[in-house]
């Protein structure tokens, strides 16, 4: 299939406008991934202080300790997108480390893998050859199904699936690389990219070469290493709660804020059609779920496919210019995530009366 239509800025924006919107800040990036890793620590230790004040406090505060480490935890996942772009910081080497170490190795993403695999999506959006095209294409699904989903998610059995496929893939790397291996050709682009395959199909799709197994054995090492500090600094100023809640949250609420976020962007759209405003969902988010489904302006979809040059802390602007210029009814927009879930499940039709 042909690659979709892109938008042309200099048809939508003025210029002074467009080169706001896509100037890259020194330190905006920087202070995205602190802020993120300060609200892990004021949840994780919070919550281990209320483990610690009395254990009813703590089976209390549990839920929105792991509701908001779920939240930073997909934020990072999200900061290590706008790497692969380019876009946490101007200066390419300092980007790409950011994106690779303080976020995507927090989670087990690999930033060089994951650019190859997600300008693909962006090439291909809705098409055939669109890697993330089983996110979008079960949907609508039946009530049921979408809860057995968000079951698994929130049971760490969507995580458990996960790891132990990347894991396994990495012992095959960590053998390649141990004995001198070479395999043919590039690494596979699904190596060590971020968990956002979480049907069942996706979850098991195998590693299809020693280069790409030799880059999942990389990744799953820097993921260990961070899990390590984290590991070390909870042991040194509180104990083991702070990182449990930590790793309770990664395979748990992360999982399912993954999904939902996953089935906002492209579920139930008109996407993969010639006119490129209707290729993503952007959909409004309040307080709540800015601070788990929605961190760092990630609900602002359809404008980061429009113009993947501009950074996350510019498009709710870019989202303000293009209602300025009259494109919202040509956008998919969804007034809040709840609209998109009743959106993602098949309605039985009104019987006719007789």
């Amino acid at each position: 299939m042909p690659a979709v239509k892109a938008a042309n800025p200099r048809e939508v924006f003025a210029s002074d406008d467009w080169r706001t919107i896509t100037t890259l800040s020194l330190w905006r990036g920087i202070w995205l991934i602190i802020h993120a890793w300060i609200i892990v620590a004021l949840a994780a230790f919070g919550g281990a202080a209320a483990w610690n004040y009395h254990w009813l406090a703590g089976i209390l505060v549990t839920p929105l300790a792991l509701a908001v480490l779920g939240g930073r935890q997909l934020g990072l996942s999200i900061l290590m997108h706008d790497g692969a772009h380019g876009l946490l910081h101007p200066n390419r080497k300092t980007n790409n480390w950011l994106g690779q170490w303080p976020s995507g190795a927090a989670t087990g993403s690999d930033l060089f893998a994951y650019r190859t695999y997600h300008l693909t999506h962006h090439k291909f959006t809705q098409q055939p050859e669109d890697p993330d095209l089983s996110l979008s294409a079960p949907f609508p699904t039946s009530r049921d199904s979408l809860r057995r989903k968000f079951t698994r998610d929130l049971t760490g059995q969507t995580f458990f699936k996960q790891r132990r496929a990347q894991f396994a893939a990495a012992l095959r790397g960590v053998a390649a690389i141990l004995t001198g291996e070479n395999g043919a050709g590039k690494a596979d682009t699904l190596a060590g990219r971020a968990f956002n395959m979480q049907n069942r199909a996706g979850v098991g799709v195998p590693i299809a070469n020693v280069e790409g197994a030799k880059t999942t054995a990389r990744t799953v090492g820097r993921f260990l290493i961070v899990q390590a500090i984290l590991l070390a600094i909870s042991l040194t100023i509180w104990g083991w709660t702070p990182f449990l809640l930590w790793l309770a949250a990664l395979a748990t609420t992360f999982q399912l804020f993954l999904r939902i976020r996953n089935i906002a962007e492209h579920a139930c759209t008109p996407t993969g059609s010639g006119d490129p405003f209707t290729h993503a969902r952007t959909t409004y988010a309040g307080a709540v779920a800015r601070m788990t489904v929605a961190p760092y302006w990630v609900n602002y979809h359809s404008e980061h496919h429009l113009f993947m040059g501009v950074p996350c802390y510019k498009l709710r602007d870019t989202h303000r210019l293009l209602g300025n210029g009259g494109y919202y009814p040509r956008m998919t927009i969804s007034p809040n995530y709840r609209d998109v879930l009743r959106q993602a499940v098949n309605r039985p039709r009104a019987t006719q009366p007789a």
